[in-house]
């Protein structure tokens, strides 16, 4: 890689872009799981008035793979955890070693 500018190889490229598409897909699940215990919890006899119940089971059944998501993200050129740098996608550049979180090809 030149020293100005580096982007990532387009097989570091595809492994990032199959990260987006995982965490993409499990928010959307996630956000829908998340909607659907809250708004329905008392008819769905999961929480009481004042306990949560199996109601915070299921809720932290939904929250933890996102934390485990966003922590399985690394940077293919340093293999540095991106982590909470990244939300819903890649970031464009990883802060440690500054390379571009794409291939040259996609850059444009």
């Amino acid at each position: 890689m030149s020293h100005d500018t580096r982007y990532l190889t387009p097989e570091q490229d595809q492994q990032v872009r199959r990260w987006e598409r995982w965490n993409f897909r499990y928010f959307l699940f996630a956000f829908a799981a998340l909607l659907t215990l809250l708004v329905f919890s008392s008819m769905l006899g999961l929480s009481s008035g004042r306990e949560w119940g199996p109601l915070g089971l299921l809720l932290a059944l939904v929250i933890v793979p996102i934390i485990i998501l966003q922590y399985r993200l690394v940077c293919p050129a340093c293999e540095q955890r991106i982590g909470w740098q990244a939300k819903l996608m890649a970031p464009q550049q990883c802060r440690q070693c500054g390379v571009f979180l794409r291939a040259k090809a996609h850059s444009k």
